[in-house]
């Protein structure tokens, strides 16, 4: 999926679950959109990793294993539930390939083998999250969990996606929009 210049799509921000969501897989979850057009909309979720996975672990199973020059046992991320053996690098913009695609000035997303040799050689970006799999919704479907009420939305912030401690980036995002977590209500409202 392209991204689109309507500014009705949300190409480029967060959606931060609401408590009242209902699947758990999603469960305060933070979804950094990749795509989004009438055809449906494609993110990941930065904020949920895969228990005992590292990215050293990835990058054996992938074969890599010699070069390898930086620190990689970061955790590896759960992007969602949609193919969840394809692997995404959601990094800083300064880190180009190839298929590399540019959401926004500062954020781009690489998925290809090359992009993974790269960064174990310390040829990688500032910042990154390597995540597998995520999350899709056919055409309309978005919209409608967002007239539910299931999601917010806002404005990336990389100090948030970037951050180190998953159990914050929900409270730390929600936050940031002036809005107090123990406020949120699950129920729609009619004006």
């Amino acid at each position: 999926m392209a991204g689109n210049d309507n500014a009705s799509y949300l190409v480029g921000k967060l959606l931060l679950a609401m408590p009242s969501m209902t699947d758990p897989r999603f469960e305060k979850a933070v979804i950094f959109m990749c795509a989004h057009d009438d055809q449906g909309a494609m993110g990941l979720m930065i904020n949920h990793s895969i228990p005992d996975v590292t990215f050293k672990n990835l990058l054996e199973q992938v074969g890599i294993t010699s070069d390898i020059r930086v620190n990689i046992s970061r955790p590896v991320m759960s992007g969602g539930p949609v193919e969840s053996s394809r692997g995404f690098l959601l990094h800083t913009s300064e880190f180009t390939q190839e298929d590399t695609i540019k959401i926004n000035d500062a954020l781009s997303v690489t998925g290809t083998i090359d992009a993974l040799k790269e960064v174990a050689k310390g040829n990688g970006p500032e910042e990154m999250l390597f995540i597998l799999g995520y999350a899709g919704w056919g055409a309309g479907q978005l919209e409608q969990e967002i007239q539910a009420n299931s999601w917010l939305i806002t404005d990336p912030d990389p100090s948030i996606i970037f951050s180190g401690n998953d159990d914050n980036k929900w409270i730390n995002a929600v936050g940031k929009m002036g809005v107090d977590p123990a406020m949120l209500s699950g129920t729609a409202g009619r004006a």
